[in-house]
């Protein structure tokens, strides 16, 4: 049999080597931190040649899940997944008009459950597409009102997911969701100014970035972080800490009760809190059914399910 010796210098050049592309092995392959699917609902919108509908559908969800939104390393089971439905409700030449729903998921630490971390409606979507138009962002220029609607959101997204994970992790994305504000301002589409409306997207990051409104990223932190994150392991400590983060909820709303940012918060979590507290370890739960029922009274019969 023929055999190979390799000097002790080369064999030790080898497993660098080896071992180099071992861990790059582990490296994310792509730059990319978003996993977003992006559905374009016509079925309001008289209009017999679907096309236009499937090139704008398949456009952005290029859009979305090309473009490199940060400069952090994002694994590819890290990538962060959301969803786009755009309901179209009219459709004359370039103009689109409709609704758009936003919904994004938070992986919870050791366990293949997705926390849901927004979900949010915004009414106000006018925008014009021609067809196979190229979809760029720059983030020093206005581009379209569509270009900055999608990266408007995705930047949200990104800074939720942050601020679960760290607190005040989202800063830099929340400040480049600002930016887009900004910018979109001076081109006179609707949702993007104050005026506009008291739930728009000025007011959903101005809020977010507001230190009068610090409970809501604060609660984002610990609710994740310090309760569900441990629930695999002690999931009777992680139930106390999560009712324990619903405190700096009812500071929020002793100090602004009819605050934005109280509805977007049970608007994603109302579902998950009453699967958690109905099942697992039993805790006393009466004194922060009647907190929430006073916070979010909109959810009362939800909250009255968990016994």
């Amino acid at each position: 049999m023929l055999k190979i010796f390799f000097p002790k210098s080369s064999l030790n050049m080898l497993r660098l080597f080896i071992l180099f592309f071992t861990i790059l092995g582990f490296q994310r392959i792509d730059s990319q931190e978003l996993n977003a699917q992006f559905v374009v609902n016509a079925d309001l919108v008289n209009q017999t040649n679907q096309q236009i509908f499937e090139t704008l559908e398949r456009s952005l969800n290029e859009f979305l899940n090309s473009q490199t939104w940060t400069d952090q390393d994002f694994f590819s089971q890290e990538k962060i997944t959301c969803s786009f439905v755009l309901n179209l409700s009219s459709y004359n030449a370039s103009k689109f008009e409709g609704t758009l729903q936003i919904q994004s998921q938070r992986t919870i630490f050791d366990s293949n459950y997705d926390s849901p971390l927004l979900n949010f409606m915004d009414k106000d979507i006018v925008f014009n597409y021609q067809e196979f138009q190229p979809l760029f962002y720059s983030p020093a220029t206005y581009e379209s009102n569509l270009v900055s609607l999608i990266s408007f959101y995705a930047y949200v997204i990104l800074g939720l997911n942050a601020d679960s994970l760290k607190l005040k992790g989202g800063d830099p994305y929340f400040e480049q969701a600002q930016k887009i504000v900004n910018l979109s301002q001076q081109s006179g589409a609707i949702g993007w100014r104050q005026n506009d409306g008291n739930r728009n997207r000025f007011w959903l990051i101005d809020t977010m970035r507001s230190n009068t409104f610090r409970e809501y990223r604060e609660t984002m932190y610990y609710y994740h972080r310090n309760g569900l994150d441990v629930m695999t392991k002690t999931p009777g400590q992680g139930k106390k800490a999560v009712m324990q983060s619903f405190l700096g909820l009812e500071k929020l709303y002793n100090r602004r009760p009819n605050a934005m940012l109280l509805q977007l918060f049970f608007d994603a979590k109302s579902t998950e809190i009453v699967n958690l507290f109905s099942d697992g370890p039993e805790l006393d739960f009466e004194q922060t059914k009647n907190m929430l029922i006073k916070i979010a009274p909109f959810y009362q019969p939800q909250w009255k399910q968990i016994k």
